[in-house]
């Protein structure tokens, strides 16, 4: 039976946009995967693996690979599952060839640098005859590649096209719930990053368990505070790409985030974090965007605003836990 939207090309063959491919060729949509590394293609069109990022896993689908932009562009519907800094960038690369009113799912989880946009605002900017939807949930890339049991929701500027592209990618496996909260699954999405590397910092240095349930249930709060400002439901926020997504990354150390956090905690330097063969972390690019909304808008994050200054350098680990503990007393619900 034909999907509503039957080719589907996914930019972006690192972990993520790998296993959203499989994904939606399990679903039964006719799937191109785009990505620069002409090996690593092969790898995955000949051997159904790619070692580098989903090792030990063996593919149940084939998958069609591309290294041409203009092709992996002719589709139904586009995944651009590349980092948020990128978005910009591949979203100019693509322009001229994507057809007017197709859907473009957003599955980073980031705010831009110096802009401090939303990824739906970056991609309408330089690809305005698109239509923007975002894709964001507790999900490793390992899991859905596995074909493990999977809930995302998917946030589309209709609720009608947020329905078409959840029957497109699901499956018996992958379960995504349609919202029209195209902030409030971003938003949830791109500060749960900010707070996993702040969770990873404290079991990073044995702070206990105490400390780790005190921090998620705080920084979720602060969160909430900023995303709700800036438009996002109250109910989005406490599902799935809210509550579900900071539950999944703020405890394992499969999440890039805590697992950057982690190593932080643990003593490992920002040169080595930030190194040529680091394995990225968006929320250490998202950490000082939230922090100036934030304070365009009134909202205090302390969390987020520690996380900032321990990666820029301004103050120590010890000291942003000093600060944080130090704070002027208050009623829960301020």
């Amino acid at each position: 039976m034909s999907k509503p939207f039957q080719r589907i090309s996914v930019l972006g063959a690192g972990a993520w946009g790998t296993a959203l491919a499989l994904n939606a060729a399990r679903s039964g949509c006719d799937v191109v995967l785009w990505g620069r590394n002409r090996e690593a293609l092969e790898t995955i069109a000949t051997k159904r693996q790619l070692p580098s990022y989903l090792p030990g896993i063996t593919f149940d689908q084939p998958l069609e690979v591309t290294q041409d932009l203009t092709e992996a562009a002719d589709a139904d519907c586009i995944l651009m599952v590349t980092p948020a800094q990128t978005t910009a960038q591949i979203a100019q690369d693509i322009a001229f060839y994507v057809r007017k009113d197709t859907p473009v799912i957003l599955a980073a989880k980031g705010l831009e640098k110096n802009t401090q946009r939303m990824m739906s605002e970056v991609l309408l900017d330089y690809l305005p005859q698109a239509r923007a939807a975002v894709l964001s949930g507790p999900s490793f890339a390992a899991d859905v590649a596995r074909g493990l049991p999977t809930a995302v929701t998917i946030a589309a500027q209709t609720p009608l096209l947020a329905e078409q592209l959840s029957a497109s990618l699901s499956n018996a496996t992958f379960r995504p719930y349609a919202s029209a909260d195209l902030t409030g699954v971003q938003m949830g999405g791109a500060l749960k990053n900010v707070l996993a590397i702040a969770c990873g910092i404290v079991m990073g240095k044995e702070m206990g368990a105490s400390a780790h349930a005190a921090l998620m249930t705080r920084g979720f709060a602060e969160i909430q505070r900023l995303a709700i400002k800036l438009g996002a439901q109250r109910e989005t926020l406490m599902g799935l790409s809210g509550f579900g997504d900071v539950t999944l990354s703020c405890s394992s150390r499969q999440s890039r985030n805590f697992s950057f956090g982690y190593d932080l905690g643990q003593g490992k330097s920002l040169s080595d974090l930030f190194g040529p063969n680091a394995k990225l972390s968006e929320g250490a690019y998202t950490a000082r965007v939230a922090v100036e909304l934030a304070g365009q808008h009134g909202i205090e994050m302390p969390v987020a605003q520690a996380v900032a200054d321990v990666l820029d350098r301004s103050i120590t680990i010890d000291e942003a836990v000093a600060g944080l503990m130090s704070r002027p007393l208050r009623r829960e619900t301020d």
